[in-house]
């Protein structure tokens, strides 16, 4: 399958199932209302019962002189910070949890449809593929948040050895100190971008292994990394559509964001455009699920498919063996009758 197939499939099924950009939208919206509910309304209660007065902080002096002292601070709201934590936490908690749930019936719903063409939308097939693939999705994300967890702790290390050439360099020669600075900083770019782009695509096409074979979450890495490694072809696909939805998310960054600036004016008109960008931002990402899904599907589930027996086969085989036996009953045929040679030799 070539890019341009495999793009051009996944707009394809994305646009027949657009009920799924209306569900991230719908997802966008429960968020706000509970981060509402969960985080502002505790938050202001608190400021009640606490009697916090905040009138006095117009300027930002005041507020930094407000973090002067951050143990008498602590000592006076601590149960302000505390409610405020608590419900934070909650709310992120219960925002991870819908996101995954949703996540997992798109994706369910994307690699569904690739399996049955033919099988139309709805939020009954929705709920089910989300409940079926979340548990499993769940362990994969957590185990993949562990390696880019480790990744970052090895990239600390190796960015701190850098930090520590470059500054020995400095008491020695400014002039070879910021040749290393430069030199180092675009090789430590370089590698950083390469292992998160990697890392990346293990996750997006260790998902699609994850709904085709239902493996677990240390297998469906080792899937992943066995695919991309002997498919390099997948792994330029997922950059090329990466970088084709960080580029729609730049124009629209600078589309939304000087209207911000505009007074009073700018925030009316943003917030609907902003509720675009989102919408578009949500299309685009089911574009990308949609054609890694539909590339794995092409190279790695469709070749595993048992081949039939082909109808000429038989035939072949049948008219061989008729073949086969008339040609063993030809000599038969061919004796002469004792009767006749009897009365030949009369």
């Amino acid at each position: 399958m070539t890019y341009s197939e495999a793009i051009r499939s996944g707009f394809g099924l994305v646009n027949r199932r657009l009920q799924l950009v209306a569900v991230q939208v719908g997802m966008m919206v429960v968020n706000c209302i509970g981060f509402f509910i969960m985080v502002g309304i505790p938050l202001g209660i608190a400021f009640i019962i606490f009697g916090l007065d905040l009138t006095g902080l117009a300027e930002i002096n005041d507020i930094f002189a407000l973090f002067k002292n951050p143990a008498e601070l602590l000592s006076k709201y601590f149960g302000l910070i505390l409610i405020v934590i608590s419900s934070l936490l909650l709310y992120i908690l219960v925002a991870t949890t819908l996101g995954l749930y949703v996540f997992g019936g798109s994706v369910g719903v994307i690699g569904r449809a690739l399996l049955d063409p033919y099988l139309k939308f709805s939020m009954r097939a929705f709920f089910t593929e989300a409940k079926k693939i979340f548990f499993p999705l769940m362990w994969f994300s957590f185990f993949m948040g562990l390696i880019f967890m480790v990744i970052a702790f090895f990239l600390g290390l190796f960015g701190g050895g850098i930090a520590a050439i470059v500054s020995s360099a400095k008491s020695q020669d400014s002039t070879l100190a910021l040749f290393l600075g430069i030199f180092f900083t675009l090789i430590m770019a370089l590698i950083v971008l390469s292992i998160i782009f990697a890392a990346l695509a293990v996750t997006i096409y260790g998902i699609a292994v994850l709904f085709f074979k239902g493996e677990g979450a240390v297998r469906t890495f080792k899937a992943a990394v066995k695919f991309l490694w002997n498919d390099q072809h997948a792994f330029w696909l997922y950059i090329l559509i990466l970088m084709g939805y960080l580029f729609a998310s730049f124009i629209l960054m600078l589309i939304v964001y000087p209207i911000k600036l505009i007074p009073f004016v700018g925030i009316i008109i943003s917030f609907p455009i902003q509720i675009l960008s989102y919408v578009i931002q949500s299309y685009l990402g089911l574009v990308i699920i949609a054609v890694t899904f539909n590339y794995y599907f092409n190279a790695e589930v469709k070749k595993e498919e048992p081949v039939s027996e082909t109808p000429a086969e038989t035939i072949d085989e049948s008219s061989t063996g008729a073949e086969d036996t008339s040609a063993l009953q030809d000599p038969a045929q061919e004796e002469p009758h004792p009767e006749k040679d009897g009365q030949g030799q009369a």
